[in-house]
């Protein structure tokens, strides 16, 4: 039997990338790559793809894949545009979208955990972003897109630990959010969910980050008591006296057991040092 053809869009990036190396074992995976990663120029599974100057067009047809998971990010007009083409691309052939979205989606929403059929509405750019995009593709037949919702990615390589880390290093202070409530993930979870949706085919809306919620606060300090030795500098941001959330949690579309993670796993999963 034939490997599926999977395009990854935004390959290179941290999220993009640990997608294509879950995923390029199994399938027949490509990624793209921006001008600036010349690491990736003599990977003849990438393509060079500039949002704001090429035409995602060319990418699709040189690759026909039968699924596009977009990781894509940078300039908003012209992540929208490309969307668009690709929505157009999939209305026309045999090919699938599974779209990273956000729990910014839910931004305006503080005074509880969203669940993945209510309505979104988002006060910041990004949050409206994600919406628009997601709109989009709610307007295809379900059976070719899913939209994958993200709370907070951490793992050790991740641009989130890897900050922290340079905070602690420089001296200086770590923004912890005391009255925000989250969920959290990592790339290794994620990416093996992702595995998971499309063995079996999946469509539709996931909420994919832990179970359970925790203060920013709690997280963080709890994160960075894994490194020995250091006395780190907080610096404690309070945007509302009240708890908000900024949680996205599964309730119709939940994934298998083993698949399932606690913010505590995210945790011991971190390698600090």
């Amino acid at each position: 039997m034939e490997s599926k053809k999977i395009l990854i869009l935004g390959g290179s990036g941290f999220l993009g990338n640990a997608i294509y190396k879950e995923l390029c074992n199994y399938f027949d995976t490509y990624g793209t790559y921006n001008n600036a990663r010349r690491s990736f120029e003599g990977n003849k599974q990438f393509f060079q793809y500039n949002m704001e100057e090429d035409d995602i067009f060319e990418v699709l047809n040189a690759v026909q894949p039968q699924l596009i998971i977009s990781a894509v990010r940078g300039n908003f007009a012209a992540q929208i545009m490309a969307h668009q083409h690709i929505v157009e691309y999939i209305s026309q052939y045999d090919c699938k979208l599974y779209f990273i979205s956000s729990a910014n989606v839910f931004d305006a929403y503080r005074k509880y955990p969203s669940y993945e059929y209510d309505k979104t509405l988002s006060e910041s750019v990004y949050g409206r972003l994600k919406i628009k995009i997601e709109n989009m593709l709610l307007r295809l037949p379900k059976k070719k897109m899913a939209i994958l919702r993200v709370p907070m990615v951490f793992g050790n390589s991740s641009p989130r630990t890897k900050d922290i880390k340079r905070f602690i290093w420089d001296n200086e202070p770590i923004e912890v959010f005391p009255n925000l409530i989250l969920n959290v993930t990592n790339d290794d979870k994620l990416t093996q969910q992702i595995h998971y949706l499309i063995n079996r085919n999946k469509s539709g809306i996931f909420h994919l980050g832990s179970t359970d919620l925790v203060h920013h606060e709690d997280f963080i300090k709890d994160l960075v008591e894994r490194i020995e030795n250091v006395s780190p500098i907080y610096k404690r941001v309070f945007t509302t006296n009240d708890d908000r959330y900024l949680a996205v949690l599964p309730k119709d579309n939940k994934l298998p057991k083993n698949l399932q993670f606690t913010y505590q796993d995210i945790i011991d999963h971190h390698r600090l040092t």
